[in-house]
């Protein structure tokens, strides 16, 4: 009977163990922003400033177009 029970108990903590190992690789990191610190820059770029670009109408118009599926 003895031997029953301890059977039992390595059996538990092996199924916990195990639980546990799919647990932690089962992590899946979100996506994230990153802040542009961590960002490589290449040489020319560093130290001058960004322009922002903006779309123009005819490319917002051809995104609109390919989201309508008739």
């Amino acid at each position: 009977m003895t031997k029953l029970i301890i059977a039992r108990c390595l059996f538990l903590a092996c199924a916990l163990g195990v639980t546990t190992l799919a647990a932690v690789a089962w992590h899946v990191p979100s996506p994230q922003i990153l802040d542009t610190q961590y960002c490589a820059q290449p040489q020319l770029l560093r130290g001058k400033s960004l322009t922002l670009v903006r779309p123009d109408s005819d490319l917002l118009l051809f995104l609109v177009g390919m989201q309508s599926r008739r």
